[in-house]
């Protein structure tokens, strides 16, 4: 079957690979356009990109999939299916008619729970202790499609979204392949949405992302985790942003206020509506990642600092 890829950042490699590596055919990878990086904010092209081009398969930069230009070029290589995993641009119905086994998209999560942009995210944040991956086609209404394939993942008790994205793309990749393969053999009939059980996952944002320390320690666990690596939790200590990394509940401790602050020699400990939490690695404004204690060494805190001040 000859297959496009529509993919962007470096979660969609393990199913580019997958395909790749299959009895498919890879005509082409479609990709969002290069965008600037660091400090210099040069150009650079996408992971996807850049993995394509080494794969020697034309690799397609349309700045909107609507441009007819790119449609044009799209039905020239004669896709029998197009298949998409985190490619970040709505696609209009007459790019999705193009294909005629349709797009497939690989969706983190179990639809229809965790429709949107961050699934993943908001399955820690809500304290799920299962989420997976699905396949379904594409259709106009918001990863809405009817489904073909499911899998499944724990949550472990201390993934961070980065950690567990991770899992489900090398194991959404085989999901893929083998929706893949039940298209071409006209084995795999697709399955309706149910209208219960719908949840949406919109984007996180960098003020969600803010430390509220009124929250009970489970669920500021749960916000740093699910903000980690991406957007990056945060608080501030004397009016400047504070980073934070994963933390860990300190259910043995003495309570703290929230946002209170307790410094030892090798430990923070910071207050919540219930127990403390001791926090793990920190990044204060213009410095580098380093252990919580090392950062509070040096500021011999006043007996009411704390954190989220200003």
């Amino acid at each position: 079957m000859r297959v496009v890829f529509a993919g962007t950042p470096e979660v969609a490699l393990p199913s580019l690979e997958a395909i790749a590596a299959s009895g498919h055919e890879l005509v082409a990878v479609l990709t969002r356009p290069d965008a600037p990086a660091g400090r210099g904010r040069q150009l650079v092209s996408s992971p996807v990109a850049q993995r394509g081009e080494e794969l020697g398969v034309p690799v397609l930069k349309p700045e909107h999939p609507r441009d007819p230009a790119f449609q044009d070029e799209l039905r020239a290589l004669a896709p029998d299916c197009c298949a998409v995993v985190a490619y970040g641009a709505l696609l209009p119905q007459s790019a999705l008619d193009i294909a005629p086994l349709g797009w497939v998209n690989l969706h983190f999560s179990v639809l229809p729970a965790w429709r949107g942009a961050a699934p993943v995210q908001h399955a820690i944040l809500a304290g799920d202790e299962v989420t997976g991956a699905t396949t379904f086609r594409i259709v106009r209404e918001l990863d809405a499609g009817p489904v073909f394939g499911v899998m499944t993942e724990t949550i472990r008790p201390r993934d961070t979204a980065g950690e567990l994205l991770a899992r489900l793309a090398e194991g959404g990749a085989g999901l893929l392949v083998a929706t893949l393969d039940g298209l071409a053999d006209g084995t795999l009939d697709p399955r309706e949405q149910q209208p219960d059980g719908v949840t949406v996952a919109p984007k996180i944002t960098v003020e969600d992302a803010r430390i509220d320390w009124s929250a009970p320690a489970p669920a500021v666990d749960r916000l740093v985790r699910a903000c980690t690596p991406s957007p990056g939790a945060w608080s501030t200590y004397d009016g400047e942003r504070l980073k934070l990394g994963p933390v860990s509940i300190a259910g043995d401790h003495d309570p703290l206020p929230p946002g209170g602050l307790e410094v030892t020699k090798h430990a923070v400990h910071v207050g919540t509506a219930t127990a403390p939490v001791l926090l793990g690695d920190v990044k204060a404004f213009g410095k580098n990642w380093m252990p919580a204690a090392d950062w509070a060494r040096g500021l011999r805190p006043r007996a009411d600092a704390r954190l989220g001040d200003g």
